[in-house]
């Protein structure tokens, strides 16, 4: 889960010229599983809910505040220590903005940041404007919501008109039972990433990207849920696959452009229990990353995180070193991409041995339907989750949560990207027959 603190930059007058913000991922903030991501039904079993309020007040912490979220959480000094990097973040950034306005004055500074979005603004809308008009719609499906095995639709309509785009989801399913509901602030996130993803990396991403860009959603829908929904699953699963659907309805507009289906998925591992060296409660949490879609300009990557995973893998030694955890195995899983003109990205394996009695949970996708290849590729092997008690192996579904003994073992195989384009041997076939 992510806390965000935000904080004012304010003139000697007084006045609010900007706002500094800083987003973090908290490896626990309460509920019902270590690493606050359980196959919760409501958002009230995923954890502390923190709704806007001040943690800092006349330039003083709130230690009441303080206290409050870390009494609901499994590991308070790393809670502790990382709202306290956020609130120094922000103090540094204020710091910084402020020696801007004191070196170029107020009103230089205020207009430039109108210009940035105009600037961000100009280019996305060249960018729509290289899409041909039309409509272009797609779908694809969640494997489950952890509760039913029932396969969830995900459906867009992408028109294009000039320089504008409007993103239609209204056709997506119910909201469900389990936590993959993503609140709209999520879908507009995804939507945000893959059209950003269409101009030119020194273009700055801020709203002037998005002014062109029309998003609609359906309340209580999975993409638009109801209030007191689950929705952990929402920013880190259903994410992937809004790119997904997204990519996969402008694919039919720009061929050459749009890569195959990544392994939509961030692999979710959450792993919680007693450190049997100093005693105290530990909580791990990590996304393993998967192949990447082939595309017309080449093969996929292999073993990387891709789209809205936006995270690196913990070094091993870190990772040893911090938890009572052994890494017996990470390597790319060979033969998972799908086959095409261009293969997909291979996936990887990642073996973890719990050296105590530990609380697991396990949150992906992908272990039932594959990620899709484009014209004529094929798509990517599905993911898999297994659990060895004792020497014996155990496949899991994709969602699940259980406890396993020391000596026993979690092993993850991500999928990998879909392939593009027909292969030479389906070319071959095709003439032959």
């Amino acid at each position: 889960p992510d806390i965000t603190l935000v904080a004012p930059v304010c003139t000697d007058e007084g006045e609010i010229v900007a706002l500094v913000a800083n987003r973090a991922h908290h490896a626990d903030i309460g509920g019902m599983s270590p690493g606050s991501m359980p196959l919760a039904t409501s958002i009230y079993q995923e954890g502390l809910i923190i709704p806007p309020v001040k943690v800092v007040r006349s330039g003083a912490i709130d230690q009441d505040l303080m206290n409050v979220i870390l009494k609901n959480v499994r590991t308070p000094s790393e809670r502790e220590g990382d709202l306290y990097a956020q609130i120094s973040a922000n103090l540094t950034g204020i710091k910084r903005f402020t020696e801007l306005i004191e070196s170029s004055g107020r009103q230089t500074i205020v207009d430039y940041m109108g210009y940035l979005n105009d600037y961000s603004e100009s280019f996305m809308r060249k960018a729509i404007e290289r899409i041909p008009d039309g409509r272009y719609d797609f779908e694809d499906f969640m494997d489950d919501d952890g509760f039913s095995s029932n396969p969830i639709r995900l459906a867009v309509s992408v028109c294009i008109d000039g320089d504008q785009a409007t993103l239609d989801f209204s056709d997506s399913a119910d909201q469900v039972k389990g936590n993959i509901n993503a609140p709209a602030s999520i879908t507009r996130s995804a939507v945000m990433y893959v059209f950003r993803c269409l101009i030119p990396e020194s273009v700055p991403t801020n709203d002037g990207c998005m002014k062109p860009v029309n998003i609609i959603t359906r309340k209580g829908s999975i993409l638009d849920p109801l209030e007191g929904a689950a929705v952990a699953g929402g920013n880190v699963e259903t994410s992937q696959r809004i790119v997904d659907v997204v990519l996969g309805a402008l694919s039919r507009a720009l061929p050459h452009c749009i890569p195959a289906a990544s392994q939509g998925t961030m692999n979710n591992v959450t792993i919680g229990g007693i450190d049997p060296l100093n005693g105290e409660r530990f909580s791990y949490y990590e996304t393993i990353g998967g192949g990447t879609g082939a595309s017309a300009s080449g093969r996929g990557e292999n073993a990387v995180h891709s789209h809205m995973t936006n995270t690196l893998n913990t070094p091993i030694e870190a990772l040893e070193f911090s938890f009572p955890l052994r890494v017996e195995r990470y390597s790319v899983r060979r033969g998972s991409g799908g086959q095409g003109y261009h293969r997909g990205g291979d996936g990887m394996v990642r073996v973890l041995k719990v050296l105590c009695d530990a609380d697991v949970a396990v949150l992906s996708e992908r272990r039932v339907l594959p990620p899709y290849g484009l014209f004529g590729g094929k798509s990517a092997k599905t993911g898999k989750n297994t659990v060895c008690r004792q020497g014996t192996e155990h496949t899991m579904p994709g969602k699940f949560s259980t406890t396993l003994e020391s000596g026993d073992t979690l092993i993850i195989e991500s999928p990998g990207g879909g392939g593009y384009g027909r292969s030479e041997t389906d070319n071959m076939q095709q003439k032959k027959g």
